[in-house]
């Protein structure tokens, strides 16, 4: 059997539609799924509803819950990490303290001051599973989903040998939105796709052969419905030439353009009307919403009856690349691994985002080339600020923390240096706690 185990099996419905997706292949419905997570309530949950999958499917899978993150890695083929560091009254500093000083942040899981802290604080217990995984698993692949994603990933690659990749929504969701606007079955649609997590563009996008950008372009300024459905990302269109995965929500922090005074987050941040509206800590309210009530959400999951939809295959790309990595027919996506002058202009080393095929030997990412040089300009900065912090955490340096907190845009947009260096130190001390590897927790 295929031990396919589960860190941070608590995130429910996430850890459901993956174990939905793996029981559709058939050399992998007789696999043994191992669920494990810190909160015991949670896990009982998440073992319950795979249960119903694997009775509903009529699968010869087993499934497995454990506390014991040991157990449940040992002799694994494969780790899917979803995990949390802390609960929301952790995290919930990293966008109230910039927000006091005038950082106005939306997500905050990727980059910035709040991306940055809360890499910070999960590449410790990230380490720790790695570092499991070295004695009880050391041929397992990594597939990971925690956020920030560039950041864990590339200071993992620089710490250990296990095979490690990050997967993420935001390729394919943005490609079938577009093909949507365009009215193109995604199926019909083709893409070259390259850059860096949450800040990669569609060097090529193409219907049928055919470059289908005059259509994306016609659609957003001549329906006012899309261009509005997207603003943030349809103004980094127009301005740049190329489309911009991830929501227009998360991007307006990743930039100097739409968040620097309250008029402009009116004006283009609040109105949204697709997922992830820019409205100031938009999904620390979705969690703290969700704390409150996510027995209720599981208890009524739980009770639902599963319909032959339910059990469809859906588009995550962890159980296309199980399936691959098996034996099965190979498949193509976009991952985030290491540059290997991969994308020419973006710094060697880093995690970048591209086009990779995955079979039976392994993974084998693209060469794509330089990106484009208006939108290299801006992911080059964010990709050398994110390895700044990565060399910071693994030399427990917060000076360099510091500067690089001070090259981030929206940051340097509002904030003088002195104030970054205050904010900073403010962040480092509500967070010293869960920051072991810095002796130090000041600038």
């Amino acid at each position: 059997m295929t031990k396919i185990t589960f860190i941070g099996a608590g995130s429910l419905s996430f850890t459901h539609e993956l174990v939905r997706d793996i029981l559709t292949f058939p050399i992998l419905q007789d696999a043994h799924l191992v669920l494990m997570d810190i909160h015991p309530e949670r896990l009982e949950y998440a073992k319950q509803g795979v249960e119903k999958l694997i009775t509903a499917g009529n699968h010869p899978a087993k499934v497995t819950a454990t506390l014991d993150r040991l157990e449940a890695l040992c002799n694994a083929d494969v780790v899917l990490t979803t995990i949390l560091a802390g609960s929301t009254e952790v995290w919930r500093h990293d966008i109230e303290i910039p927000k006091k000083y005038g950082v106005d942040i939306n997500v905050g899981d990727t980059r910035g001051p709040s991306g940055i802290f809360r890499f910070l604080r999960t590449i410790n217990p990230m380490m720790d599973i790695v570092r499991d995984m070295e004695k009880v698993c050391p041929n397992a692949v990594l597939l990971n989903y925690t956020n920030p994603m560039a950041m864990l990933v590339s200071a993992i690659m620089k710490q250990s040998f296990i095979t490690v990749t990050g997967l993420c929504h935001s390729v394919q969701g943005t490609a079938m939105m577009l093909a949507g606007w365009i009215g193109a079955p995604y199926e019909e649609i083709d893409y070259l796709c390259a850059g860096i997590n949450h800040q990669a563009w569609y060097l090529e996008y193409r219907w049928k052969g055919k470059d289908a950008y005059p259509l994306i372009h016609d659609a957003i300024t001549t329906r006012p419905e899309i261009y509005y459905a997207e603003p943030v990302r349809n103004e980094m269109y127009l301005a740049l030439g190329k489309y911009v995965t991830e929501s227009s929500g998360h991007n307006s922090e990743y930039n100097w353009w739409f968040r620097k005074r309250p008029d402009l987050i009116e004006k283009y941040c609040i109105h949204g009307t697709n997922w992830n509206p820019g409205e100031h800590a938009y999904i620390l309210k979705e969690y703290q919403r969700n704390e409150a009530n996510w027995q209720d959400q599981a208890k009524a999951e739980l009770a639902r009856p599963l319909t032959a939809e339910d059990l469809q295959r859906g588009h995550e790309y962890a159980a296309y690349i199980i399936n691959a990595l098996l034996g099965g027919e190979p498949f193509r996506f976009n991952a985030n691994v290491r540059n290997t002058h991969l994308i020419t202009n973006l710094p060697q080393d880093a995690c970048v985002e591209v086009p990779v095929l995955v079979d039976r030997a392994g993974f084998h990412p693209f060469h794509v080339g330089a990106l484009p040089p208006e939108c290299a300009m801006l992911t080059q900065l964010s990709s050398t600020i994110e390895e700044m912090a990565v060399q910071a955490s693994i030399a427990g340096d917060p000076t360099m923390v510091y500067r690089a907190i001070c090259h981030d845009p929206l940051t340097a947009a509002v904030l003088s240096l002195a104030e970054i260096r205050e904010m900073t130190n403010e962040l480092f001390a509500v967070h010293k706690n869960y920051l072991p590897q810095f002796k130090h927790h000041s600038v």
